[in-house]
């Protein structure tokens, strides 16, 4: 079942990773569990800038501004386009990284721990059904603390290697995820001076 993991990683992380690593689940598996997580902040994001609007500014000068329906949905495909690119990317630079800490994952595996690991950021999109820049920030950042205990608490148990190497590897990894959103960031500024950005109503 799709996204059968998921309660596990919530309750109790360490034993759903030893599960995980006892019975990988197919490629296929793996690639429908990104396909379907990756839905709720693209998802969110097109119906809270479309049908809701983010409040700017504060008290009595505060504007509610809505895109377009066109435009929403084309920076929600985007969006998702985006996602999927960089939890498969991630999934390669895992992949890489384990030849120098003496492991050898299949790519399949590397993909579950991007894919897991970036579980818990990708559910905080649900935060946009209230559209308000401080609250989904705060939704944001315990999404990604989580997820970067999801990887500290996986690698070690996925990879086979001591919890020393581990930390060393998980660490590099959150290094170049953080790498893979400023490339994201950037190549979103350059369509939006190409004249994609959004279009308001």
């Amino acid at each position: 079942m799709i996204l059968n993991h998921l309660w596990g990683f919530y309750t109790a992380p360490k034993q759903e990773w030893q599960n995980v690593d006892k019975k990988h689940e197919s490629y296929f598996y793996v690639l429908s569990h990104i396909l379907i997580i990756s839905l709720i902040p693209a998802g969110m994001a097109y119906y809270a800038s479309a049908h809701l609007g983010w409040d700017i500014g504060a008290g009595a000068t505060a504007e509610t501004v809505k895109l377009t329906q066109a435009s929403a949905a084309s920076m929600a495909v985007a969006m998702y386009c985006g996602l999927l690119f960089g939890v498969s990317a991630l999934a390669v630079l895992i992949h890489q990284l384990a030849k120098a800490f003496d492991a050898k994952p299949n790519y399949t595996q590397s993909l579950e721990i991007a894919a897991y690991t970036a579980t818990p950021l990708f559910m905080s999109g649900f935060s946009a059904f209230y559209p308000e820049l401080w609250f989904i920030m705060m939704a944001v950042l315990v999404g990604v603390s989580y997820s970067v205990y999801l990887l500290y608490t996986g690698v070690p148990i996925m990879m086979h290697i001591p919890e020393e190497k581990g930390f060393i590897f998980s660490s590099s990894v959150v290094t170049c995820g953080l790498v893979l959103m400023v490339i994201l960031m950037v190549l979103s500024v350059i369509l939006w001076s190409l004249g994609l950005g959004p279009q308001h109503m």
